[in-house]
């Protein structure tokens, strides 16, 4: 036996915890969990037999050790519970790497500005093919209201059946607040949008830092650097991140991406065998210049595509 080594063998029975207490993860931070037992905020670090298994915000998680949430006392996160949803994005299109964005919300709101930054169509059209990969509700709210109109906008998703929500500066957000009760709801948007206007006026102690957009680029500064989960008033959970400028789809099969434009969808089934929906003799050109649907939706559909193949779209 060589010196330093323990004569006990190794083992893979790992233990069971059977007192191990419940816990919501509300942010992350190198390394560190902030968890909530009840209404305790307790700072945990990941057990090592949870190995490279990742942890995201709101994440059920089992603890052990100090869980009073005392200062400079630290838990043990030791198991992770199965995830009713999880929603992930790639850097690109073409990235194999999957990056979870947070675990078991039901709701996706997609917050895009009518003006101040201008909507991005394709953006959202890539956050509703998440969420349909993700199996979680879409909800589109769309922000200052007061600098433009919604009626192009809404006259694009409303036909789709995507719901949706108009707010404006200073507003009630009472349809809003019907919409997020007794909910995990993810905010994603960009920078500048006013995601963190909303979750200030939504949860008043939040203190969320709030960015402004620049004029020249006409994009808004990153000013959340966290995904982080705030309770609600009036019951449900609201987690905020941080400002996106590209949404990669990389780890969604291309019939989830297909399936994820239902007014197009449909018309595949008359596309030639082995069709790549890129070129000529594809039932999607037909389908559109007949009138069955929006031509923008169709440029949409085939940039995302033409993305998992290295070319670029810019959202």
């Amino acid at each position: 036996m060589r010196p330093g080594k323990g004569s006990r063998p190794r083992t893979r029975l790992r233990p069971a915890h059977e007192k191990a207490v419940e816990g919501f993860i509300v942010a992350v931070d190198r390394g560190r969990y902030t968890c909530l037992v009840g209404s305790v905020p307790v700072v945990a670090m990941k057990a090592r037999e949870l190995g490279r298994k990742g942890i995201v915000v709101g994440d059920r998680v089992a603890l052990v050790g100090d869980v009073s949430g005392r200062p400079d006392t630290l838990a043990r996160v030791v198991r992770v519970e199965e995830r009713r949803s999880m929603l992930r994005r790639s850097a690109d299109d073409t990235d194999d790497v999957e990056r979870p964005v947070v675990a078991n919300a039901d709701q996706l709101v997609i917050v895009t500005a009518l003006a101040d930054p201008l909507p991005r169509p394709r953006m959202i059209d890539r956050l509703l093919v998440a969420a349909f990969d993700a199996d979680i509700d879409p909800l589109l709210c769309l922000t200052k209201a007061d600098l433009a109109s919604p009626d192009e906008l809404v006259a694009h998703y409303e036909p789709l059946g995507v719901p949706y929500i108009v707010v404006s500066k200073g507003g009630p957000l009472d349809e809003l607040r019907g919409h997020l009760e007794d909910r995990i709801s993810v905010l994603v948007g960009h920078s500048g949008v006013g995601k963190s206007t909303l979750v200030n006026a939504l949860v008043p102690t939040a203190d969320r830092a709030v960015s402004h957009v620049n004029v020249v680029t006409g994009r808004g500064r990153h000013t959340s650097t966290s995904a982080v989960a705030l309770e609600l008033p009036e019951g449900g959970w609201i987690i905020d991140t941080p400002g996106v400028r590209s949404f990669g789809l990389a780890h969604v099969h291309v019939e989830t991406v297909l399936a994820s434009f239902p007014d197009l969808n449909e018309a595949t089934v008359e596309c030639p065998k082995g069709c790549t929906h890129l070129g000529d003799g594809c039932a999607l050109d037909r389908f559109v210049a007949e009138g069955h649907a929006d031509p923008a939706r169709l440029e949409s559909l085939r940039r995302l595509l033409i993305s998992r193949e290295g070319g670029e779209d810019t959202p």
